[in-house]
């Protein structure tokens, strides 16, 4: 059994750079829908799909995502989708504007899991694999135990 870990926690934690503004955001779309082959596309919370997309469904995916994102994160700029490289994108986070908590990370426990991933490499179930910290763990199990 191998404890390397998979291509997609690496890239899952590695760096990304923000899409600050709309039109910033429509270039990544741009971008992903020239080379729309070999995406996956990944609901956090439901079970990562083990084949791409097809070329069809990540652009209506695209197209879906981006008026929810404009509907329902009604700000002048964008700041919640994140990609590890805007001209070459291969992993993107989008976070839903409804559960942003502390995308930063400066919120015990760190950020909150992005809602979806697109990504070229096959996506590992995020919450098995970043299981909540000892800490929050703790906190979690002793705020109920108190009851007698």
């Amino acid at each position: 059994m191998s404890t390397t870990e998979p291509d997609f926690l690496r890239a899952y934690r590695g760096g990304f750079t923000g899409v600050l503004r709309w039109p910033q955001l429509e270039g990544l779309w741009e971008t992903v829908r020239a080379a729309p082959d070999g995406w996956y596309i990944y609901a956090t919370g439901e079970p990562p799909p083990r084949e791409p997309a097809s070329p069809e469904d990540l652009v209506r995916f695209l197209s879906e995502l981006d008026a929810l994102l404009r509907r329902d994160h009604a700000h002048d700029y964008c700041g919640i989708v994140y990609a590890d490289d805007l001209r070459r994108p291969a992993f993107i986070k989008v976070y839903d504007p409804n559960n942003l908590g502390s995308v930063c990370g400066s919120a015990p426990g760190g950020p909150p899991p992005p809602a979806w991933v697109l990504s070229t490499l096959i996506p590992v179930e995020l919450a098995t694999a970043l299981p909540q910290p000892a800490g929050r763990r703790r906190w979690w199990q002793s705020l109920f135990a108190r009851r007698v």
